[in-house]
């Protein structure tokens, strides 16, 4: 089973009266005519005996797409062929992460990747920096990481981004993507506003998964600081369940307990803070998730 790749709390803080009554909203059941996924890992081990079913039930709970992350070369064929047999809903990746960027072959890696984006991978990545787990030398996750940057512009894809105690060196990165105009998403973001900020400023994305909703989080305002037209949710399955189901194996259909949280935190309502994540087919390639992965174009 794959090592756990999610970032943690920045901080550990009191949490406000109006911030305890946003989490106790957020375990209120709630379903959503349609959301996006940002950020799954439906080939992970965790689902071996049962993603379609997982996958089915996303469905159920109003999912319209599911980004299946590969993250190693292994990981995105299984995706590829999850996509493949749910065309329409899910869609998938390929990228080396930063734990294994020992593992970056110059003559492997690349031909991989624009292969998958041959058969119709959506993003390059899971990719980046992560200096908390340093499982790998940091200048070999950096020289990983802008390799993949590179295939990112030659493909015209998008990066999905991990980073975890890297905030400078992912700020760097961020300038340079800007300047090479490649875009992409700080994923599961725990990070600082200033690194949000960066982020937005560079064109990019910023996704919040299920660590929003636990009693922990460090900072509501940065809840509210990315705008409508940047704004991704993601379930980052199968870790960090979203209140109240933390501590089990995590599925896509809990992302609305996620979409529910920030709604009330940014003081609006479920359905439509949804909506921007997908709305509904006749306008998804007005939504965030279709703009980054570039989905409903002709």
């Amino acid at each position: 089973m794959p090592r756990l790749r999610a970032a943690a709390v920045v901080a550990v803080r009191s949490v406000s009266p109006r911030a305890e009554r946003v989490v106790r909203d957020s375990q209120t059941p709630v379903h959503v005519s349609g959301f996006a996924d940002s950020h799954v890992h439906l080939a992970s081990s965790a689902f071996a005996d049962d993603a379609d079913v997982v996958i089915e039930r996303a469905r159920a709970a109003g999912a319209r797409a599911l980004v299946c992350i590969g993250e190693s070369v292994e990981a995105a064929e299984r995706a590829q062929q999850l996509a493949a047999r749910h065309a329409g809903l899910v869609f998938h990746t390929c990228g080396v992460h930063p734990h294994d960027a020992n593992e970056w072959d110059p003559a492997r890696h690349p031909g991989a990747i624009r292969d998958a984006a041959a058969r119709g991978a959506v993003a390059v990545g899971e990719c980046g920096l992560d200096y908390y787990y340093d499982h790998a030398p940091r200048p070999v996750q950096r020289q990983a990481l802008a390799a993949q940057l590179e295939l990112a512009a030659e493909l015209d894809l998008p990066i999905v981004l991990h980073t975890r105690e890297a905030e400078e060196d992912t700020r760097a990165m961020l300038a340079n993507a800007a300047t090479a105009g490649v875009r992409g998403v700080l994923h599961c973001f725990t990070g600082s506003e200033a690194l949000a900020e960066a982020a937005l400023t560079a064109g990019w994305y910023v996704s919040f998964s299920g660590i929003v909703t636990f009693r922990n989080w460090h900072s509501e305002a940065l809840l509210r600081l990315v705008p409508d037209d940047r704004l991704l949710v993601e379930s980052d399955a199968p870790y960090l369940a979203p209140v109240p189901n933390r501590g089990k194996r995590n599925e896509s259909q809990w992302v609305p307990h996620t979409i529910a949280r920030l709604a009330a935190a940014r003081g609006g309502d479920a359905a439509s803070l949804a909506a921007i994540t997908l709305p509904p087919e006749t306008s998804v390639s007005k939504s965030n998730s279709s703009r980054l992965f570039r989905r409903g174009e002709e």
